[in-house]
């Protein structure tokens, strides 16, 4: 029988090599259960990306509360945020889905080209490589969290520089008439990962809006994530939130909220009870994964 040490190698061997690990590049363990239903980073990876048919599919353009409207795919989110002296465009997804999000954006009765300010959650082609060519499409100015800078560089479909006009910090704002939002580094999913706040009126009274940035742990968190997430925890659960928004529309139930918003009755959206059911699923995946690499290191010791 092998020792122990080459035990953990075979089956590590195995578990890189396998169609879990490759799908992804997200094993399919551990598995932690929040609310009865079990996840794993697999699962969790899958449900955000969906296929390659959901990533470019249009969602129906929908209302979700005040001027915040929906115009993403069926899998990856980007949100329109209307004021008389023009528009916000948050999350252009891949460069391929910007002539998606602009049909989504006139079928809701708005032009693109009203579009002034680009913004964007993280640095990952899923969320911002549109932003070159929905620059082009309508002269926005594209706002950028700093730390996700670098991230940025690397990221030219088809050559193209990714633009960068106003870099921001925590705490920074972006205003447009009289819509504020403000930005929060939630770093962990990347360096710059930034969740947005925001309010919105319906029926003569505000809510908090909350467009937050993804949560999800990488398959390996080393000890600068490790920080990052152990201060992103704590400051995404303080932050006002009525209506929870997210870069995936499997993080705040997008699909089953718009079915019940068709079938008429209150606001699917303003849903204060579910605001931290994402922040439940990540932060125990990721205790679970740190205490999987703590076990795994003890092992190889």
């Amino acid at each position: 029988m092998l020792p122990k040490r080459e035990l953990y190698l075979v089956a590590s061997l195995v578990a890189l090599t396998s169609p879990a690990w490759a799908q992804g590049g997200m094993p399919n363990h551990p598995a932690v259960t929040v609310d009865g239903q079990t996840y794993t980073p697999l699962s969790i990876v899958t449900g955000n990306m969906g296929t390659a048919a959901d990533q470019a599919e249009q969602f129906p353009p929908h209302h979700i509360i005040g001027n915040i409207y929906y115009v993403g795919t069926k899998t990856l989110s980007s949100f329109l945020i209307v004021t008389p002296k023009g528009n916000i465009l948050m999350d252009t997804t891949y460069e391929r889905n910007v002539p998606t999000i602009a049909k989504s954006v006139a079928q809701l009765g708005f032009k693109f080209s009203d579009i002034k300010f680009i913004l964007g959650n993280h640095a990952h082609g899923d969320h911002m490589e549109g932003d070159a060519l929905a620059k082009q499409m309508t002269g926005a100015k594209v706002v950028v969290m700093a730390e996700d800078v670098p991230e940025l560089a690397h990221m030219k479909p088809g050559g193209k520089p990714h633009p960068i006009d106003q870099v921001i910090t925590d705490g920074d704002t972006v205003t447009l008439d009289d819509t504020v939002l403000t930005a929060h580094l939630t770093a962990g999913h990347t360096h710059g990962c930034t969740s947005w706040t925001t309010t919105a009126m319906e029926n003569g009274k505000s809510y908090n809006v909350l467009f937050g940035c993804s949560l999800r742990s990488p398959a390996v968190i080393s000890s600068e994530v490790a920080a990052e997430f152990n201060h992103t925890f704590p400051a995404v659960r303080a932050l006002p939130c009525d209506v929870q928004l997210g870069d995936h529309g499997r993080e705040y139930d997008m699909q089953g909220k718009y079915a019940k918003l068709k079938a008429g009755g209150p606001n699917p959206f303003i849903d204060k009870a579910s605001c931290t059911k994402e922040i439940d699923i990540e932060e125990a995946m990721f205790h679970a994964i740190m205490k999987e690499q703590a076990a795994t290191k003890a092992m190889t010791n």
